[in-house]
C-alpha cells in the first residue's frame, strides 16, 4: 500500500537536492531470507545455514544483497512522494548501485530517500532520481546506497 504523500510537479521540483523521505523499519529475519533463497535459487550457505555461516567471519548468516535491494520498492511506498494525479509508476533501473555493509539475520532496515533530478519526459511522464541510502539499524554504515530512476506517468 502507498502512504507517500502525493504532491505537485511545482512542489517535486523544489525538492531537488533534499531529502524527501524516511520508510519504516523492516525486519530481515531467517524466515524471510530462506524465502528469498527459495524464490530466487540461491542457497548459498552464507544465507540459509547459521551453522556454518557462524564460522565466517559474519559470525551468522546474511541477507542476500539482492533482498535487501528488492525492499526498496516497499520502503518507496512509504517514503517517496508521488505526483498528483499519477496513474502508474514504473521502476526504470539504476544509474549506481553498492553494497557497502552485509545484514545480519535478525537485522532491521529502513530507506532514505533524497530526490536527486526529476525531469519531464513527454506529457504526463517524469523521470524521478533519488539516491536512496538503506540503512541498517544501530549501525553507522549504510546496507547499500543507489541512485534508482523511476518513471511517474500521469492520467
Amino acid at each position: 500500500m502507498n502512504t507517500a504523500k502525493a504532491i505537485s510537479t511545482d512542489e517535486l521540483l523544489a525538492s531537488m537536492g533534499q531529502e524527501v523521505g524516511v520508510s519504516d523499519w523492516i525486519e530481515i529475519d531467517q524466515a524471510r531470507i530462506n524465502a528469498f533463497a527459495d524464490c530466487t535459487e540461491d542457497h548459498q550457505f552464507i544465507h540459509v545455514d547459521p551453522e556454518a555461516a557462524a564460522t565466517t567471519p559474519f559470525g551468522g548468516t546474511i541477507a542476500h544483497g539482492f533482498l535487501t535491494l528488492s525492499l526498496m520498492s516497499q520502503m518507496s511506498y512509504q517514503a517517496a512522494p508521488v505526483l498528483n494525479g499519477v496513474v502508474m509508476g514504473v521502476n526504470y533501473g539504476f544509474d549506481k548501485l553498492r553494497f557497502l555493509q552485509p545484514v545480519r539475520a535478525g537485522s532491521r532496515v529502513r530507506g532514505r530517500f533524497k530526490l536527486i533530478s526529476a525531469e519531464e519526459k513527454g506529457t504526463g511522464r517524469w523521470l524521478i532520481k533519488n539516491e536512496v541510502t538503506v540503512e541498517i539499524e544501530g549501525s553507522d554504515k549504510p546496507a547499500l546506497i543507489a541512485d534508482w530512476l523511476g518513471m511517474q506517468m500521469l492520467g
